[in-house]
């Protein structure tokens, strides 16, 4: 096979433990893509959350969650999306990171129809992008050039249902709500100012 965008010596090391370096390469040589399909279109577009795979400039690795409305991630280019990030618990752990290590993992899961998407790439933060103006509860843009896009076998993905979005989430026209987190003893006396956001208007 020719050079690999998957795998490295690591990955390759235990493939030949296990015998599954033909799987391997057929799944990449199949599945994995560099620009976004239809279908991942409107998979990435309907997702309400996703998780992020970051690191430090040291490699030290960090995950987060990451939620919105559907629509929140948009794909913008043939191998590119946009996210917006919203007010938080101002550690800036997962942005932070990519300030000194582009490199990022994304992970899509649908629980009620198990399917997962995952994107590798690199990710830069703007505060004076376009997307700005027009998404609710932005207080920075993150867009992410896709290195590779490929799905994941969904079998060990548990099927549950949807209860109730989260009342956090940025809506159009309503103030937002604080976590009770903030205003506990512990740390009220620290929480950060609110960033301005967009209104989305």
């Amino acid at each position: 096979m020719a050079q690999s965008t998957l795998y490295h010596d690591g990955n390759r090391r235990l493939q030949d433990e296990f015998g599954s370096r033909r799987i391997a390469d057929r799944l990449e040589q199949v599945t994995t893509r560099t620009a976004f399909t239809a279908s991942d279109t409107a998979f990435i577009g309907k997702a309400i959350l996703f998780f992020l795979a970051t690191a430090d400039a040291e490699g030290r690795p960090d995950v987060n969650h990451k939620g919105g409305p559907p629509g929140f991630v948009h794909v913008t280019g043939p191998a590119e999306l946009a996210f917006p990030d919203y007010d938080g618990n101002g550690m800036f752990k997962s942005l932070g990171n990519i300030a000194v290590n582009p490199h990022v993992g994304l992970l899509f899961i649908d629980f009620e129809r198990p399917r997962r998407l995952r994107v590798n790439g690199t990710a830069r933060v703007n505060r004076d992008d376009p997307l700005m103006a027009s998404t609710v509860g932005a207080q920075l843009i993150v867009r992410v050039t896709a290195r590779a896009i490929f799905p994941n076998c969904p079998r060990y993905i548990p099927t549950m249902r949807l209860m109730e979005p989260s009342i956090y989430t940025p809506r159009p026209g309503e103030a937002p709500v604080e976590p009770a987190w903030k205003s506990s003893p512990e740390f009220s006396d620290a929480v950060h100012p609110r960033a301005e956001a967009s209104t989305g208007e």
